[in-house]
């Protein structure tokens, strides 16, 4: 078992070698492509909701979301199909209701933290109930006793005590955040770190974990890069990105 789990983790740095490697390159554009006939006037640019947001670091994002999409289409959806083809339904469910039930704690603090008492009374309300009647998360009691899933993390708690997003900033695998945004994921990583951490979860454990927890976290995205056809995806995507986190942190 020691042997696969070194094997793992040297093939996954040979994988993410390859895909910074990748990550350099850019989309190869038609050799048939013009370029743009009308010139926007800067009284336009500046009311376009695309420019709206600050991206002083697009070239990099770009570039990331290039980088993104690859990964996603060459190792990160066919895992999760080999995944979901071989587990079935109600363990597929039972995964996520268990690492739902780690996060409990992250939202918990992050409520509190922003003046939501209420929020983190129902949320230590699931987590108690969902430990121990639902056999440490597996089963989302929870829910059915009318003790909803709350949304909170640091990223907003920055924005409700006044923190602005900053620029706009594409994280490897992870996808669009902020500058603000991708601190919060940090902190909040650390204190998911820390639930592990008293879980008693040995080292190998841990990455076995981790590596689940991400086949199930893409398992439950349906976004697809590239699938809207659009070639404003990136502005898109941009936007509603950060009208959803205004709205999130307005709440």
């Amino acid at each position: 078992m020691m042997a696969f789990y070194n094997s793992l983790i040297k093939n996954s740095a040979i994988i993410l070698i390859t895909l910074l490697y990748g990550c350099s390159s850019v989309p190869k554009l038609e050799g048939n492509v013009e370029a743009p006939r009308v010139k926007l006037s800067l009284a336009y640019q500046k009311i376009a909701v695309t420019n709206q947001y600050d991206d002083p670091w697009e070239g990099f994002n770009r570039r990331m979301y290039y980088f993104n999409a690859k990964a996603d289409e060459y190792i990160l959806l066919p895992v999760v199909a080999g995944y979901k083809a071989i587990t079935p339904d109600f363990v597929e469910r039972a995964v996520s209701n268990f690492f739902r039930n780690l996060g409990e704690f992250t939202v918990f603090i992050n409520a509190l933290l922003q003046g939501k008492p209420s929020v983190g009374v129902e949320t230590f309300g699931r987590f108690a109930v969902n430990t121990t009647l639902g056999l440490f998360g597996v089963f989302d009691v929870a829910t059915k006793i009318g003790l909803d899933e709350q949304n909170e993390d640091f990223g907003q708690t920055l924005g409700v005590w006044g923190v602005a997003p900053g620029p706009y900033l594409v994280l490897p695998l992870l996808g669009p955040s902020s500058l603000r945004d991708t601190f919060g994921v940090g902190i909040d990583m650390l204190a998911l770190q820390f639930v592990i951490d008293e879980l008693g979860v040995s080292g190998d454990e841990e990455i076995l974990l981790t590596f689940l927890r991400s086949i199930d976290t893409r398992a439950n995205l349906p976004f697809r890069y590239y699938a809207s056809g659009s070639a404003f995806e990136y502005e898109r995507l941009k936007v509603l990105y950060m009208k959803y986190r205004e709205i999130q942190i307005a709440r």
